[in-house]
């Protein structure tokens, strides 16, 4: 299909011969979402979108540590590939299809230049260079496991992963920083993003919602640091989150009554605790006739509903022009008529912007903040209110702030690599210069058992009316809120 086969395919020496220019098909199967270019420290002349394959997460194999003469013959045969493929015929492919044809070519071209190499090489060389040319090259494994959390490449000779919350090193490695850092440049291009010396730091996503980092050479000293946070493929939900603990059947009641009766929601919790997952969870008790809007630095939010617009920041281009801030995106969709606004993350003064759409007519707004406590919680966004360089008095920012927000949700990763919500903490009001908060749920640390699992549970505290009830009640969710806060102190 790509061009001849065979000994009459190839040119003295051993060298391919140009390929003969085939028709296209009648019906060109649909080209796929994810652009790629083969990944080779030199470049290529075309990218090539194929669909990616969904397949079962391979199970882990020890690799010997691959050697210079590998890499020299992965040169030879690769370069011999892209002088004998068609990469516009390549691209109308599905996947499967396509890395059929690529390793009809590479087994070729491997018999009639006689590389000396026994069946279990062949397969591992067909596989990199399928992933080279179709895929995101030494990540593709790590990709396709469900059970990986976070990718975490320090150039290219160290690959860690975080497994049941554990980080581990993967066996995993790259040819060269070149590589890694086409590999990267491939990732932010999909995006409309970039990263090299000019530009070395970037945030960006993979086309399954993915979150990724980079940060390149001459700011990571060692060589390109690249970070992904796994999106998992079937999406948590709140009975999940009881399944593992980190939340009980009635708490995840509770917080289900929390999203259904608009409450303005902030989810806090330190890098890796699980907030967007837990913010994910809650978006699913929104209203499907509701108009909700979502403002992130990197869209990664699931929403089911059918009525959702997804704005995302843009980082200023290469003159240093055209940045679109969280603050815009904010002020922007007060216009459009949103009746919930989802921040995906409050990091500076556009917590202010967000304070004020709580107050005014937009209820069931949510977001999340770093911060390791609810009352921490309350003093990080006064000081991102003071970063914007407001000068309103102390008094008035907390005002603001407890007329605004209903409920504080913290997330926590402990030390044991677990994850749990430890408080679901009302904002009551202002009691003279102090916000008053009142806890309705706590987890308490109660030891750990002999693989050093940490032993605890969620407590009630006893509140017998929360301060949202007249809400629970204009909802209709008064007698399960009571029902459920009953249940609680019982348990």
């Amino acid at each position: 299909m790509f061009g001849k086969r065979g000994n009459e395919g190839f040119g003295k020496g051993g060298s391919i011969s140009p390929p003969v220019q085939p028709s296209v098909p009648a019906a060109p199967v649909a080209v796929a979402e994810r652009s790629a270019a083969p990944v080779l420290a030199e470049p290529v002349r075309e990218a090539i979108p194929v669909t990616r394959a969904q397949p079962a997460p391979p199970p882990i194999r020890k690799k010997a540590a691959r050697t210079e003469d590998y890499y020299d013959t992965k040169s030879q045969v690769f370069s011999a590939l892209i002088d004998t493929i068609d990469l516009s015929q390549l691209a109308k492919l599905d996947n499967e299809s396509a890395r059929e044809e690529i390793r009809d070519i590479v087994n070729d071209i491997i018999t009639i230049k006689s590389f000396a190499m026994s069946i279990s090489e062949q397969e591992e060389l067909l596989e990199d260079i399928c992933n080279d040319v179709l895929g995101y090259g030494p990540l593709e494994p790590l990709l396709a496991r469900d059970d990986i959390a976070d990718i975490m490449v320090n150039g290219a000779g160290q690959t860690f992963i975080e497994v049941g919350g554990k980080t581990i090193e993967s066996e995993v490695r790259f040819r060269d920083n070149a590589q890694l850092l086409s590999i990267c440049q491939r990732i932010v291009s999909q995006v409309g993003r970039r990263v090299d010396e000019s530009s070395p730091i970037c945030d960006a996503r993979l086309p399954d919602g993915s979150r990724v980092n980079v940060i390149a050479p001459p700011l990571a000293i060692d060589g390109t640091a690249l970070t992904i946070r796994k999106f998992k493929k079937d999406k948590l939900k709140l009975d999940q989150l009881v399944k593992f603990g980190a939340i009980t059947p009635e708490g995840a009641v509770l917080l289900q009554i929390i999203g259904r009766v608009r409450c303005n929601v902030v989810i806090s919790g330190g890098t890796g605790s699980g907030k967007t997952t837990l913010l994910n969870c809650l978006t699913g008790y929104i209203d499907l006739e509701e108009r909700v809007i979502t403002c992130e630095d990197t869209a990664e939010l699931q929403l089911q509903q059918p009525h959702v617009v997804r704005l995302e920041t843009r980082p200023p281009n290469i003159e240093g022009e055209g940045e679109i801030t969280m603050r815009d995106l904010i002020k922007n969709c007060l216009r459009m008529r949103p009746e919930r606004i989802i921040v995906g993350e409050v990091r500076g003064p556009e917590v202010f912007d967000l304070l004020q759409a709580m107050n005014t007519g937009h209820d069931g707004s949510m977001g999340t903040i770093h911060a390791n406590t609810p009352r921490e919680c309350l003093s990080r966004m006064e000081s991102m209110i003071a970063m914007g360089g407001y000068t309103l008095p102390a008094k008035t920012v907390r005002e603001i702030i407890a007329g605004s927000i209903d409920v504080i949700i913290q997330a926590a990763r402990l030390r044991d690599g677990s994850r749990r919500i430890t408080h679901v903490t009302e904002v009551i009001g202002m009691e003279g210069d102090v916000i008053i908060t009142q806890d309705l749920l706590r987890y308490e640390i109660e030891g750990e058992d002999a693989n050093g699992r940490i032993i605890g549970r969620h407590k009630s505290t006893g509140i017998g009316r929360p301060h949202f009830w007249d809400r629970a009640r204009y909802f209709n969710e008064d007698k399960r809120l009571a029902a459920t806060l009953d249940s609680m102190e019982k348990d």
